[in-house]
């Protein structure tokens, strides 16, 4: 079981640059392939991003390629998420999530799929 902690939101203006962090305070992310979501008022949960635990195999949603880029740090337990160019329709709570895999490839892209979240961190985008 990992615990998991979302930090860097903040408040910023469109065009702007934000880096997300998601950070096992207990256990170890380095065999958890880790999603990235973002929830806005009165939507759905929707999938952002996503990595292996190898960190070589990724994916993202159609709306957020070529501007977010997520990565790990094993030696840290984080991954991250840098947004570049931030539109207003990017303002959500982003959350991360984890699931235990003993594949080094696996991408997973269902929120449904993952065991284990974290509390989320707030992005706010203005005009």
């Amino acid at each position: 079981q990992v615990q998991l902690v979302e930090s860097g939101g903040g408040s910023v203006q469109a065009g702007d640059s934000l880096n997300v962090s998601c950070t096992a305070s207990e256990g170890t992310l380095n065999t958890y392939p880790v999603g990235w979501f973002r929830q806005a008022p009165g939507m759905e949960r929707e999938f952002v991003a996503a990595i292996s635990w190898s960190g070589d195999s990724t994916d993202y949603a159609d709306s957020v390629k070529g501007r977010f880029t997520v990565s790990r740090d094993s030696a840290n337990n984080t991954v991250y998420l840098r947004m570049d160019s931030l539109k207003p329709e990017d303002s959500a709570v982003y959350y991360c999530a984890a699931l235990y895999s003993p594949s080094p490839t696996l991408v997973i892209v269902s929120p449904w799929t993952y065991s284990y979240w974290g509390q989320g961190t707030q992005v706010t985008v203005s005009s």
